[in-house]
């Protein structure tokens, strides 16, 4: 039977081979219409091991038909949820005032959420930007890959029978390319107009009778509210990341080495899911993509491997607008008046009824009333604030990915940035088999220079831009409209050209801090205040990252296999700078005893020898580390070390950590009785509490928190009554090592480590997870060769005429 698959599939790879090798217009061109398949979208998908497919197509429609089936076949719920978010529906299914899913925006409940994407609908926004030529709007080849994974979604869902949890749900239904399109679009925003939901659809204008300058005086907030803000917003909480790419001459074979590591949610629309996609003599890359997306997101090819990190750029900025004192939904641009546009948007509910509820835009956006609950942005009867977020004019990231996909260099890679300009929000780390390296911060962000902030800010602005790089200019002076940049793809961007960007460097490394510190033997400068600081105090999972991978480049001969052992190494840079300190001190301490925040005496004796015995990592058997991980938690950021930061030696300060801090034995007692009050004794293995439970079952997980430094994140939620830490929710998700040697296949391990699968009744619903678990990797099946080899091949031709 295996032998017959093979033949079947040899078979069918020459046939597309032969087509690829034929003229554009004989070989099923983009535009044409015909197909082998009775006139429909048809693909062959080859799975082998844990339920990875291979998509092997004729044309572009044909690969996202064979990528939407396939996303479908795992991941149909979760599709389908999504879809009825991006629909704005979500009131009409789940209940009005019920909390958000909270993956496609930061909407707090199904509402907000409603009107935001209802709204997005009715005005036409994508179907505007579908329009546009390319490189503004998407390609024809991007048009066709989403028109093929609509169709090839929809066909599975006639076709087969839904085992998962939405199983007869109405709210499952068949998309379009538009919804497709929507969802590419919700990605871009995520962290722009994305954060802003709630404020967006519910900003009102004061009323006739409000007092304008006592309101604006007593409720603008100030700078260090706006900063803190800020970095909630444009933080890595919930999405994160690490990278590293190795040039050639630090290599075994001398050539590069690139190893990704994205930190996103392990449940909901924002999983990665993988792939390889094919179409003979066109394209042929492998990775992850986020789900919905019909292009790889992260990934390699024959030639090149690529990874993101989130970037600290800002991707959006605010305008103060100056209003008319007879109108508040009036304002002024140099003295003249412009009306804001109206945007009622009405949502239907569960209970049959509606809601209707007024948007206001400007010419510079939506008006917003808060950067958080905290954090007013009052809208008076003089003043009130617009939000401008250049991705909403950007459906680029797809033809950007598309670009990674077919690149033979990394100086491909930076021409398909330059030439699409489609990043919304994160930096590109890339590698390629001629030993070359690449950081760039290349992304979206508004065309904010320092030279504009310093001419055009608020007063708020003036103090708000250099703390935390928001940029609040005076919306009412038409000089100080962002304008365009020469090689920029649209006004209001930043050009390619401003990019902070690193070539060829021994290694370029990115833990989610700024350029400054890429590589720190070649610091990056002179880049605009928006993109990041310099000179600043960097985290610690940046500074360890940078100590493993600078060490890893000194020592060179490096190998896939040291990818590998850096990923799971699970060192704890925090407990490498302060767990001798810990011990020291505990042990110091008058009668073993500190007392708590709730002023009650602990005995912390044991924590002493436990501390001072632990191996400092987050491996699964590691004892000490969930003690350890709770204690640093608890301490105070103020004062924590007696050595300052120094921006001459920023990888290794601060450091010495203050014992002598009153906070320090309250935190040591706090985290003794918190494990004590949960059951859980001082030395227990972190992964008897670090876990995820899978068909019933618990499997422990490696890694630990990014406020420890540890590169391999994981960030459990604790639950103080339910006995410690819950199932992890986010951290290390599609990881990849890549390398090449003098073969035409690249030589790749990944690792998704929640499993291919979010159905229970998938058999690729824990099986990745389980490796992940025992620090196991997948060696990935690229060439044809390593394909028809798989001992568990299982080849599907699918179509819409089936």
């Amino acid at each position: 039977m295996h032998t017959r698959l093979r033949r079947l599939v040899v078979t069918a790879v020459a046939l597309f081979t032969a087509v690829g090798s034929l003229p554009a217009a004989a070989a099923g061109a983009p535009d044409r219409q015909e197909n082998p398949s009775n006139g429909g979208l048809s693909a062959v998908i080859r799975y082998t091991e844990y339920g990875i497919p291979h998509i092997l197509a004729e044309n572009y429609a044909d690969l996202g038909f064979g990528e939407g089936w396939a996303q479908a076949a795992d991941e149909v719920c979760t599709l389908a949820e999504g879809f009825v978010t991006l629909r704005g529906e979500r009131s009409r299914h789940f209940g009005a005032d019920t909390a958000a899913d909270g993956e496609l925006s930061a909407a707090r409940t199904n509402l907000t959420s409603d009107l935001y994407f209802r709204g997005v609908r009715e005005s036409r926004t994508v179907e505007k930007l579908l329009t546009e030529p390319a490189p503004v709007g998407p390609s024809r080849e991007v048009r066709d890959m989403m028109r093929g994974w609509a169709a090839g979604y929809n066909a599975w869902l006639k076709q087969n029978k839904i085992t998962d949890a939405c199983a007869g749900a109405s709210w499952v239904r068949p998309v379009t390319e538009l919804d497709v399109a929507v969802r590419g679009y919700a990605v871009a925003v995520i962290s722009g107009e994305g954060r802003f939901v709630d404020t967006i659809t519910t900003a009102q204008p004061p009323s006739a009778s409000a007092t304008a300058a006592g309101s604006a005086a007593s409720r603008t907030p100030g700078a260090k509210a706006v900063a803190k803000a800020a970095h909630e917003l444009w933080g890595t909480g919930d999405m994160g990341s690490n990278a590293v790419a190795f040039r050639g001459d630090t290599t075994a074979n001398g050539r590069g080495l690139l190893l990704g590591n994205p930190h996103y949610p392990w449940e909901g629309g924002r999983r990665f899911w993988q792939s390889q996609q094919t179409i003979p003599g066109e394209l042929n890359v492998s990775g992850g993509t986020l789900l919905g997306i019909p292009t790889i997101s992260i990934g390699f090819n024959a030639h090149v491997a690529w990874s993101h990190t989130v970037s600290t750029g800002i991707p959006a900025n605010f305008h103060q607008l100056t209003l008319d004192p007879a109108d508040p939904t009036t304002y002024l641009v140099d003295g003249k008046p412009e009306r804001m546009t109206k945007r009622s948007v009405t949502v239907p509910v569960k209970d049959g009824t509606s809601v209707t509820r007024t948007q206001w835009w400007t010419r510079y956006g939506p008006v917003v009333t808060s950067l958080s609950p905290q954090v007013p942005l009052p809208w008076t009867t003089t003043q009130a604030y617009a939000l401008y977020d250049p991705n909403a004019a950007n459906l680029r990231f797809a033809d950007t990915s598309l670009g990674f996909g077919k690149a033979r260099s990394t100086d491909d890679v930076l021409k398909s940035l330059a030439r699409h300009q489609g990043i919304p929000w994160v930096n590109t780390l890339a590698a390629d088999r001629a030993g070359h390296s690449l950081y760039t911060q290349s992304q979206v962000v508004p065309r904010i220079t320092d030279e504009l902030a310093e001419r055009c800010s608020t007063a708020l602005g003036r103090t708000t831009y250099p703390a935390s790089g928001i940029a609040i200019l005076d919306g009412s002076r038409g000089d100080c409209a962002l304008g365009s940049d020469p090689d920029a793809v649209t006004p209001g961007i930043l050009g390619p050209s401003r990019m902070p960007t690193l070539k060829d460097a021994p290694y370029v490394e990115n833990s989610n801090g700024t350029a400054w510190m890429t590589n720190a033997d070649q610091p990056i400068t002179g880049y605009e205040r928006i993109f990041g600081t310099v000179g600043t105090e960097l985290g610690l999972r940046t500074r360890g990252g940078i100590e493993d991978v600078a060490a890893m480049a000194e020592r060179g001969d490096l190998t896939v296999r040291d990818l590998e052992r850096q990923q799971f190494a699970n060192r704890v840079p925090a407990g490498d700078l302060a767990a001798e300190d810990v011990a020291r001190a505990c042990a110091a301490l008058p009668g073993g005893t500190a007392t708590g925040s709730d002023g009650k005496a602990v005995d912390v004796s044991q924590a002493c020898g436990v501390i001072k015995a632990w191996d400092r990592t987050m491996d699964t058997g590691s004892r000490g580390a969930l003690l350890f991980d709770r204690f640093w938690r608890k301490l105070p950021a103020n004062g924590l070390w007696k050595v300052p930061f120094s921006a001459v030696d920023p990888v290794r300060t601060p450091n010495t950590l203050n014992t002598d801090a009153p906070g320090f034995a309250t935190a040591l007692a706090d985290a003794v009785a918190e494990l004590r009050a949960a059951g859980i004794p001082l030395d227990a293995k972190l992964g008897a509490h670090q876990f995820v439970v899978r068909g019933g079952e618990r499997i422990p997980v490696p890694g630990g928190s990014g406020r420890l430094g540890v590169w391999n994140v994981l960030e459990p939620t604790w639950n103080a009554a339910g006995g410690g830490y819950t199932e992890v929710p986010f951290g290390s998700s599609h990881v990849q090592a890549v390398g090449w040697n003098g073969s035409t296949c690249p030589v790749a391990r990944t690792l998704l480590t929640y499993s291919q699968s979010s159905n229970p009744n998938s058999p690729h619903y824990s099986d990745q997870t389980r490796l992940f678990s025992d620090e196991r990797w997948v060696a990935s099946r690229f060439c044809e060769k390593d394909i028809l080899s798989s001992p568990k091949l299982r080849v599907d031709r699918v179509s819409e005429q089936r």
